[in-house]
């Protein structure tokens, strides 16, 4: 049952106050149907009543795996009125990569693609998870017939800015993936200053393209329209020829350098563009010749941003001013950056490569379960330090160079080595393995897999290629895999990837 508080629900206060001053403003435009405001948040409250009613209760945790649907952001907001954690995992993650997240996270109740139930039902009866239910891909499912058994009347239990709203799992460099909590306050304070700082209002009409199990397409491009009160044309998934058909009829675009790279095969894009307001980019570095061919094609500068699962947005490239190439922008008004000296952390002289730290209200609240690695991860003062290598020229423009612990950026999706190391070296003829990140003129970067093979074993690249697509995300998969008698190694034994990256420069040159 609801409870009879007075006291807000600090993030669901802030995201539906559209619906309550206008809730026949369009919220979604689809192909052949509109969905207002106050639908939306109607249905979500009939689905935070049918959750409450399973037993869902504030802290409790939510995961699901399903596909991109308006049904799955009513699940989003529902989840957050009922005073839970809303949990959502890559649609591409397969059946082992789900038990890891249920096991570790112990939610009370896991969503998943109906047609996915199947293969994921076992998985999360042996995580102990109390009810399992479905979203299909036309919105349908058994979380939507339990939805609209409801009356729209549930009233969202309080919740205060600290208190938990999300946890995204972000891979670590050990293997082991790590849940970083954020809080009511971390994802309105940040979406608050995007929408401010992007100047997005009531007018704007946003192509939403984005998937939505993660930081970009959730917390950034929802939430910032939420706020706006604006709308969007909400695409089940990224389509070049669609998104540019779209143009003449939105105002905003906010995509990953992929979005790009392909919208610039469009022949019809010039025309397209003309009458947009802004163009965002992020989840990868925007080559700059990426940027300058958009410019010459479009007349618009693509606004490059800077942000990652534990701290949502940390800098953008200005709305008014120079939007340099090559470069994330400033730091946002309200975070706190400096870069400093990896090994010391005394910021080094502007202009010096350095990591970044950062401190303001957007930081998560550490990660899951994970108290010490949370504590070795922030300075004593309230900095963060991310891992990410960069400079600051003279103008506090950020330019990142590099990441501390390799991680690999393909097509938007964070893949880090060592975690596709541990596949490959369980396979039986395999030594070990190394795997790196080459330039992709598609995808940023694209995974490459270098393999040893035990003594008197041979390794088929085919069959070892088609046993990760059973085990691996496909953002995750080794685009190449190459055989060597022996990795590249310095006096310490370390691998030397970078000679790696050097000798395979060249795979998907054009």
């Amino acid at each position: 049952m609801a409870p009879t508080m007075t006291l807000d629900n600090h993030l669901i206060s802030r995201l539906e106050a559209a619906r309550v001053q206008k809730p026949q403003t369009p919220l979604f435009l689809l192909d052949d149907d509109v969905v207002p405001y106050g639908q939306f948040f109607d249905n979500a409250r009939r689905m935070a009543a049918g959750l409450s009613h399973l037993g869902l209760q504030p802290g409790d945790r939510l995961a699901v795996q399903a596909p991109k649907t308006i049904a799955m952001l009513e699940l989003y907001i529902a989840t957050v009125m009922t005073g839970s954690v809303f949990l959502p995992l890559n649609v591409a993650y397969t059946p082992g990569e789900i038990s890891y997240f249920l096991q570790d996270a112990t939610p009370r109740l896991f969503v998943c693609a109906t047609d996915k139930l199947q293969a994921l039902e076992p998985v999360a009866r042996s995580a102990q998870v109390a009810h399992i239910l479905t979203i299909s891909h036309d919105g349908g499912g058994t979380l939507a017939g339990i939805r609209d058994c409801e009356k729209p009347d549930f009233t969202p239990f309080p919740r205060k800015k600290d208190d938990l709203a999300a946890i995204l799992y972000t891979s670590g460099t050990t293997g082991r993936s790590k849940g970083a909590m954020l809080t009511h306050g971390a994802l309105s304070s940040n979406s608050e200053t995007l929408a401010d700082l992007w100047r997005f209002t009531d007018q704007d009409i946003l192509i939403h393209a984005l998937p939505i199990f993660h930081t970009h397409g959730l917390f950034v491009a929802t939430n910032i329209v939420l706020l706006a009160g604006a709308s969007m044309h909400f695409l089940e998934k990224f389509d070049a020829q669609k998104v540019c058909n779209l143009m003449p009829h939105a105002t905003s675009l906010m995509g990953v350098p992929t979005f790009y790279t392909r919208l610039l095969e469009c022949p019809e894009l010039d025309e397209a563009a003309r009458g947009m307001r802004l163009f965002i980019s992020g989840s990868a570095p925007l080559l700059a010749e990426t940027h300058r061919k958009w410019r010459m094609r479009t007349g618009h500068a693509i606004l490059e941003r800077y942000g990652m699962t534990e701290t949502n947005m940390n800098s953008s490239n200005p709305y008014e001013g120079e939007r340099r190439p090559g470069t994330v922008g400033l730091p946002l008004p309200d975070v706190a950056l400096r870069i400093t000296d990896p090994q010391t952390g005394v910021p080094v002289q502007q202009g010096e490569i350095g990591v970044i730290e950062v401190r303001g209200p957007n930081l998560f609240a550490g990660y899951w379960q994970m108290p010490d690695k949370t504590r070795r991860e922030m300075r004593e003062d309230g900095f963060f330090i991310t891992g990410d290598m960069a400079q600051q020229d003279e103008d506090g423009y950020i330019h990142l160079v590099g990441r501390c612990k390799d991680l690999i950026i393909c097509g938007g999706f964070n893949v880090y080595p060592k975690e596709v190391e541990l596949t490959i070296d369980a396979v039986d003829a395999v030594l070990e393995s190394a795997v790196i990140g080459i330039p992709h003129s598609d995808l940023g970067e694209a995974v490459v897999a270098i393999v040893v093979p035990k003594q008197g074993r041979t390794i088929d690249s085919e069959k070892l290629t088609a046993h990760l697509q059973g085990v691996l995300a496909r953002f995750k998969q080794p685009r190449h895999i190459f055989c060597m008698q022996a990795l590249p190694r310095n006096a310490m034994g370390k691998v030397q990837k970078n000679l790696l990256r050097e000798k395979y420069a060249d795979v998907f040159a054009s």
